[in-house]
């Protein structure tokens, strides 16, 4: 079987690249099978910014943010479970984290002259922390919102399907110039975008890593949810706490994200607890109270640096589509669906090219700074009750810095080492 272009990849951007070429009369099939994603997906430009950001992704994700409203409209599929973000700064972490991410989210908020509340955190009556997790400061983003993911990839499908595109829901042997499935079946196209999948080594991209992200599905005392999506500011590697509706009496609590050179097979134990440990004390109390229905771990290839990979790869007719942030997802989909045409897309995608060195806002010494800065804002945000892992990360690093060539240690710490 034939196509104009394959795509790799059965999630919201495979779907979404896959309708944006189908509504323009490509011959396209998306391949895979479906992808466990979180239940609830937060769809933010500003929300979760740090201090740190990157500007062209942020520019990239306003520019989306433009074309969410229609693009929802077309999928004719009601998925939105939150109307608006509020952004919460309390007495946790440190100053030089929460503090400075809260300021960043401001400022871009004003650079980009996009709509948004200074709030006194009491007039919301949901939130209802511990005294020493009180909000000290707040802002409102009606902008910003959550979608239900299953009702999205129902929508995204229907549409698909219906502008004549082919869904094969088959697990996939082998990728190269064309698609081999597990029933033996072999699909060849013009183009094969890899979308969120690992490319063959030929195609030289930059380095792929595991994340990892870990949140919890809770159904609520007394059925209470808020109508927005809660959450603090950017935390340690990428994680901050969050509440997010689902439907009457569910809650999505989130999060953290776990970055390893391979999938992480289930979700840690020391992330989980974190999640509801920081929900209960740092957003309503009653949470724990909640019953937990689903522990989620979604697992995904992105860049060893975090930003997207987008364009053809060294490898003729291979070309990689790659980003973990769901508000982008509309326009990536359009500029790759116009550069896969033979047109000129809108935006240079250059910055994001497959084959591009990493991208660091920090120095070496920066980077470190920052790290230790981190894991002292996760210390502060526990209380300073040790988060389980620590004890033998502690050890690790004890043992390798006060004996560069340990001698003779007990074999169970010496197992644990190894």
């Amino acid at each position: 079987m034939t196509y104009d272009v394959l795509v790799v990849g059965n999630d919201a951007f495979g779907l979404s690249l896959g309708l944006a070429l189908a509504r323009r009369g490509t011959q396209v099939a998306v391949v895979g099978a479906r992808r466990p994603e979180p239940a609830v997906g937060l769809v933010e430009t500003f929300g979760g910014l740090s201090d740190a950001h990157e500007p062209t992704k942020v520019a990239w994700s306003h520019k989306s943010a433009q074309l969410w409203p229609e693009w929802l409209n077309s999928l004719d599929s009601d998925v939105q479970t939150a109307d608006g973000s509020l952004v919460i700064l309390n007495t946790m972490g440190l100053p030089d984290v929460d503090s400075a991410n809260f300021a960043a989210v401001r400022a871009a908020l004003e650079q980009y002259g996009e709509p948004f509340e200074v709030v006194d955190p009491a007039e919301f009556d949901w939130l209802d922390p511990e005294p020493t997790a009180r909000p000290l400061q707040a802002l409102y983003l009606p902008n910003e919102f959550a979608v239900d993911t299953a009702e999205l990839m129902a929508g995204l499908e229907r549409a698909f399907q219906a502008a004549g595109g082919v869904l094969i829901v088959e697990d996939i042997v082998q990728v190269g110039d064309g698609v081999e499935l597990h029933d033996g079946t072999s699909l060849t196209a013009g183009a094969v975008v890899l979308v969120n999948t690992a490319a063959p080594a030929a195609a030289e991209t930059l380095q792929l890593v595991d994340s990892a992200e870990v949140s919890v599905v809770v159904d609520t005392e007394g059925d209470a949810i808020p109508p927005y999506l809660v959450r603090t500011p950017r935390r340690a590697f990428a994680a901050a706490t969050y509440a997010a509706p689902l439907r009457v009496g569910q809650l999505q609590l989130g999060g953290t994200e776990v970055v390893a050179s391979e999938p992480v097979g289930a979700a840690p134990v020391g992330d989980v607890l974190h999640v509801l440990n920081a929900a209960a004390r740092q957003l309503r109390r009653d949470l724990g109270e909640s019953s937990v229905q689903e522990i989620q771990l979604t697992n995904r290839p992105v860049a060893i640096d975090g930003l997207p990979l987008i364009g053809e790869t060294a490898l003729p007719g291979v070309w990689l589509l790659n980003s973990s942030d769901l508000s982008l997802a509309p326009l990536l989909a359009d500029e790759l669906a116009t550069a896969l045409r033979g047109e000129e897309p809108t935006l240079d995608l250059t910055p994001f090219g497959p084959s591009r060195a990493p991208i660091s806002a920090l120095t070496r010494a920066g980077a470190v700074a920052a790290t230790v800065t981190q894991l002292l804002a996760g210390g502060y945000e526990s209380n300073w009750t040790t988060p389980v892992e620590w004890p033998a990360l502690l050890e690790a690093t004890l043992v390798t810095e006060l004996h560069r060539n340990p001698p003779e240690v007990t074999t169970a710490l010496q197992a644990r080492l190894r």
